[in-house]
């Protein structure tokens, strides 16, 4: 397990919150269970309802959407949040490729901590604008 600054430091390096100040990731430390998986493991699964979202701290996984592989992500990459702020269905599967350490942070502590830290919101809104202008640009194949 991670010591509390540890998991501080490994947040900050996270695109979505890369805004937030040292007291707010703080407050998102907090809030986020860490885990261990093994290779092989299904984190999301297309179609599902997404009940929390995660951050890779140390391992692998990859996205695949509709059987084709779309994405890998490593450390400081992040998923899943998507699902649990329009509550829609997991729009991929993905399943880690390596034994893997997440922070993982549930519906329910994501809304009360959106709800409570208006500004740390408003930062997490401009990682995610930041992400889906990156995908924008990313080249189609």
């Amino acid at each position: 397990m991670a010591r509390p600054d540890l998991k501080v430091e490994l947040l900050s390096n996270v695109p979505l919150f890369a805004a937030c100040n040292r007291n707010e990731l703080k407050r998102i430390a907090s809030l986020a269970d860490e885990i261990e998986v093994p290779a092989g493991k299904v984190l999301c699964k297309e179609g599902a309802p997404g009940r929390e979202f995660f951050v890779i701290a140390e391992g692998q996984a990859t996205a695949t959407l509709r059987r084709k592989k779309v994405a890998t992500f490593g450390p400081g990459n992040f998923f899943g949040e998507m699902a649990i702020l329009d509550h829609q269905p997991r729009s991929a599967t993905i399943t880690t490729e390596s034994p893997t350490r997440l922070f993982v942070v549930d519906i329910r502590s994501f809304g009360q901590l959106l709800e409570d830290a208006p500004n740390v919101a408003k930062k997490i809104m401009r990682g995610i604008a930041q992400r889906l202008r990156e995908v924008e640009k990313a080249p189609t194949h």
